[in-house]
């Protein structure tokens, strides 16, 4: 059951954008081992500013 709600989960998650970390750190081990991996609040806003243009976007006048 346990395995059915975490893929149930990153479907979710997948759907609305956010990537994955777990599977982010899987890929970097599998790739180089001894490769630095970033912490999961580091991951996190570089998937948000890679999805919502990060620095260089436009901020509301408002």
């Amino acid at each position: 059951m346990a395995e059915i709600w975490k893929t149930l989960a990153q479907t979710a998650r997948l759907m609305v954008g956010v990537k994955d970390y777990d599977a982010y750190v899987v890929s970097r081990r599998r790739f180089n081992p001894e490769a630095e991996v970033m912490s999961r609040e580091a991951f996190l806003l570089r998937c948000q500013e890679e999805r919502y243009g990060g620095k260089s976007m436009k901020k509301c006048p408002c």
